[in-house]
């Protein structure tokens, strides 16, 4: 009886009985402490594989000043696709995971990390912030990208909104089709490259 009165009030509020739950979890990277260089190139340019949430890689790919950051396992036999902004950029050290929960079981579906993008070619330390909400990566699946990007500039509502993009967006998100959420203005460009 209880277990029905349960299932009754679930599908008042619009929830499956049974429904996964979403929380965050964080974890920090030091790039020149915590990463394997995997292919090094000219210059600045390499690739390294990093420890993320619970054998779950993160993937730098550098060059030019730049960053191009994959979360989770990438399709075998694929080559790269470069995620970035155009202007010098970087990524914070901290990146939150969303989990979703249901049971025993628990899976990472999204990312959200913070960028600092050069806004002054003639000027280094003058950056905006940006959250990129990423979907992950999984076993056996050819899916992990940018799904949205949001200001975080002067907006106080930022790591709410991007946490409500990854929640609602990134498990459904077709990368190379569907678009990138994007808020705020003044968002820097951001390219998609197929390699």
């Amino acid at each position: 009886m209880r277990k029905l009165a349960i299932s009754i009030i679930l599908a008042g509020l619009g929830l499956p009985a049974g429904a996964a739950e979403i929380r965050s979890d964080y974890t920090e990277i030091d790039i020149a402490k915590d990463c394997a260089t995997f292919e090094a190139g000219e210059a600045d340019f390499a690739s390294l594989v990093c420890p993320g949430w619970r054998g779950y890689p993160v993937l730098y790919y550098l060059g030019d000043l730049r960053e191009s950051v994959f979360y989770g396992f990438p399709p075998s036999g694929a080559g790269h696709v470069w995620e970035s902004f155009s202007a010098f950029n970087s990524t914070g050290p901290t990146i939150e995971w969303r989990i979703e929960t249901e049971g025993e079981r628990e899976i990472p579906i999204a990312t959200i990390h913070r960028w600092f993008v050069r806004s002054d070619p003639d000027n280094p330390d003058e950056k905006i912030e940006v959250l990129a909400v990423e979907k992950v990566g999984q076993v056996g699946e050819a899916d992990g990208c940018t799904v949205g990007l949001v200001m975080a500039s002067g907006n106080a509502k930022a790591n709410e909104t991007a946490r409500r993009i990854a929640d609602e967006q990134a498990r459904q998100f077709a990368c190379g089709a569907d678009e990138r959420v994007l808020v705020g203005d003044g968002l820097p460009e951001f390219d998609r490259q197929e390699n």
